[in-house]
């Protein structure tokens, strides 16, 4: 018998032994953004860890699907009493996909790294109350801070904290190498990005064999490619208008879940007149956020009135700060020297919520005299011109990253916020280990950024995904971006 009809016929046993049909084992999971490059320990783009968290690459702490922190390649850890010394137990046999092996030495410098001097890591502040980081031997690591930080293990958890390898720095922002249940293979630029299944794998083993990423920026392209089973699974959909169709298909499945994205009409508070705290405030009286929820995310999304996310139990409801009320807005101009009003930019990068929720805004400002000169953006140019160049007056971005209040503490951020009593409050905070204190000041955090008028507080962003009937383990909600695959199958 050949080995092609011995192949044959084994399959054909498979195929008896499951109910005549073998699950799917490859999956195309298309998403709005494409990475601007693969390295997520050098880049702000949430696109980058949404195709690598949990995927490709690993940290000592990872995000659960409930955004509870879990042990990652660290299995366990000791705190010492004076919450100074953190002793992580790596997990043993771990494998880089280039066959070297991951070790204490590994973890040393990824963290060395990310804090360095030099870093370009876009969260490095998450690394700034490491003192010391010792090995102890191939599977112990000590990491020794300044002051007690009662976020360290969340901090940990983020993608910019995952395990690099020294030796694949070179070339980490085009061939990815981590730990993960799943090897980068391969990048069509402008396309798709391939990952395989990692056979070698230290943890559970994925059951996909392999998954595409499919980069569908028009929302009517989305829709297109759904409905011709295209694409498997569409996460966060950018085109909510069409999910009542999907959900009446029994083709499909639609699930919507929260996100830790704060959108905001982010504002230069460098660049005059935005720097009057006055201007700020009527700019946030001229926003009707229902209008763009409604208009933007057909209703999708709940209203903030600071920057953190409603589902926390620490969450302050400081909408009333910001209350739709036109004719007030007109007031604060008037009282702060603009009664005819001024004109800035509006820069909107590619998502579907900043570039229909821009036209609204503009609409809405324009009502009380603000014109805005808009321009829409590519990702890479969005990240040139306003997070790392501070040249624009207005935008509209989601930060989904968890728990980031803190940015308002960098002075040098994007948004260019400098208050030393909100920063002098971080560091409390950060300094802060019992539960009620750091709930106390996360709300006095919140009140703060409300009342300073800092951005335009909009919404939290909702996550819908559109998936094929069959498909399982999908995360609904999102803590932290990341399409996490590791654990996701075809039911038979």
């Amino acid at each position: 018998m050949s080995f092609m009809k011995l192949g044959a016929v084994s399959a054909l046993a498979m195929m008896m032994a499951t109910g005549g049909a073998l699950a799917k084992s490859d999956i195309v999971v298309a998403m709005q953004l494409e990475p601007p490059h693969l390295d997520p320990t050098g880049g702000a783009a949430g696109a980058i860890d949404s195709v690598l968290y949990s995927n490709v690459f690993e940290g000592l702490t990872r995000f659960a699907a409930d955004g509870s922190i879990i042990p990652g390649l660290a299995r366990e850890w000791e705190i010492s009493e004076d919450g100074l010394t953190y002793t992580f137990n790596l997990a043993e046999g771990v494998m880089f996909h280039d066959g070297t092996a991951m070790d204490a030495e590994d973890v040393k410098f990824s963290l060395d790294r990310a804090r360095a001097e030099d870093s370009a890591n876009a969260q490095k502040a998450l690394f700034a109350g490491i003192e010391e980081v010792e090995v102890v031997d191939p599977t112990t690591v000590r990491v020794t801070l300044s002051e007690p930080d009662g976020n360290f293990l969340f901090n940990m958890a983020w993608g910019d904290a995952v395990i690099v390898a020294p030796e694949s720095i070179e070339n980490i922002k085009q061939q990815p190498v981590g730990t993960g249940a799943f090897k980068f293979a391969n990048w069509v630029q402008g396309d798709n990005i391939t990952l395989e299944r990692n056979p070698d794998y230290w943890g559970t083993p994925a059951q996909l064999d392999n998954v595409t990423f499919k980069f569908i920026s028009d929302p009517t392209a989305a829709f297109a490619a759904v409905m011709a089973e295209d694409v498997d699974v569409f996460t966060a959909f950018p085109a909510p208008e069409n999910l009542p169709q999907f959900e009446a298909d029994p083709r499909f499945e639609v699930i919507v879940g929260n996100t830790e994205g704060e959108t905001i009409l982010s504002t230069n508070n460098k660049m005059p007149p935005l720097d009057n705290v006055t201007v700020r405030k009527a700019i946030a009286h001229a926003i009707n956020r229902q209008e763009i929820i409604d208009g933007a995310m057909f209703g999708l999304g709940t209203p903030i009135g600071t920057h953190f996310a409603p589902h926390h139990p620490d969450y302050v409801d400081l909408t009333g700060n910001s209350q739709y009320d036109p004719e007030l807005a007109k007031e604060l101009l008037a009282e702060a020297g603009f009664a005819d009003g001024f004109t800035t930019t509006l820069k909107l990068p590619p998502p579907s919520y900043a570039r229909r929720g821009g036209e609204i805004v503009a609409s809405q400002l324009r009502a009380v005299g603000i014109e805005t000169e808009i321009s829409n953006l590519e990702w890479a140019q969005w990240l040139e011109q306003v997070f790392t160049g501070k040249d624009y007056g207005l935008t509209i971005v989601s930060h989904t990253e968890p728990m980031d209040i803190n940015i308002y503490a960098r002075p040098d951020y994007y948004f260019q916020y400098d208050n030393p009593d909100f920063q002098a409050l971080m560091d409390e905070l950060t300094r802060t280990t019992d539960p009620e204190a750091r709930s106390a000041l996360l709300k006095k955090a919140q009140t703060i950024i409300s009342e300073d008028y800092v951005n335009g507080y909009l919404f939290q962003l909702a996550t819908p995904t559109v998936a094929k009937a069959g498909v399982r383990g999908m995360w609904k909600d999102a803590p932290t971006q990341a399409v996490d695959l590791t654990g996701v199958y075809w039911e038979e």
